[in-house]
């Protein structure tokens, strides 16, 4: 495939380099929001931008007919406006928070693992923690607020606040910003009998541009909104 990316920082760049060693082409690396001319040559887009120039980035790509894998976070109050303009257009958009494959098991454990809780909600708080690095902007990690909104699906808690004092139907995520943190994420169902703890540590970032790449393969020739679900079928 010819594979643009936009957003060519280290995440860019480790995209890049999963892409070549999988036989693909970069027809673009680029770091604004691109023109169709710029996109012409491509047959999928890879989007890990920045909160603000997400949007515009995935809109111009759907306009113009270039499925596309976004992994930006920190943009989720335009997310319905652009699968309103997917679905328009009859294109192609596959979102994710976190495109490793073990984040992605990961979510699912949590799922399964709050909605086995959910009965007995009133004896256990839950606390979320998540690390990254120091240039991430958005504060918590999409990742975190993915795990939260599973657990309030699962009706074990309400709502989630950050860094503050939270009431008992509310979901505590502690955000931390360190250096040469790939990422880590807990959650913490606690009780005053018992603990259960699952943790996921990313090494570096080659298994985020892993799933991202193997995500664009997946894409390419459909139509529709899909998530990592439907690409690792679970």
């Amino acid at each position: 495939m010819n594979i643009a990316i936009i957003g060519y920082g280290k995440m860019g760049k480790a995209i890049e380099k999963i892409a070549k060693i999988r036989n693909h082409k970069i027809s673009l690396c680029y770091d604004e929001t691109p023109s169709p001319f710029l996109l012409k040559d491509s047959d999928v887009a890879i989007e890990f931008s920045q909160p603000d120039s997400a949007f515009n980035n995935v809109k111009i790509c759907i306009e113009n007919n270039v499925p596309t894998v976004c992994g930006t976070t920190g943009w989720m109050e335009k997310f319905e406006l652009i699968k309103k303009i997917c679905l328009e257009k009859n294109g192609s958009f596959l979102y994710s928070s976190n495109f490793s494959i073990g984040m992605n098991i990961f979510f699912e454990i949590n799922k399964k693992l709050s909605k086995l809780l959910s009965p007995f909600s009133e004896n256990y708080e839950v606390k979320i923690e998540e690390i990254h690095h120091k240039e991430k902007i958005d504060r918590p990690s999409g990742t975190a607020i993915s795990l939260a909104k599973d657990i309030i699906k699962n009706r074990m808690k309400k709502t989630w606040v950050l860094d503050e004092k939270k009431t008992k139907n509310q979901i505590l995520i502690f955000s931390k910003r360190l250096e040469n943190v790939a990422g880590t994420h807990v959650v913490k169902y606690e009780s005053q009998i018992e603990d259960i703890k699952i943790q996921h540590n990313a090494h570096s970032r080659e298994g985020f541009a892993i799933g991202a790449v193997i995500a664009a393969e997946w894409i390419k020739n459909k139509n529709g909104i899909f998530s990592m679900k439907e690409v690792l079928e679970i």
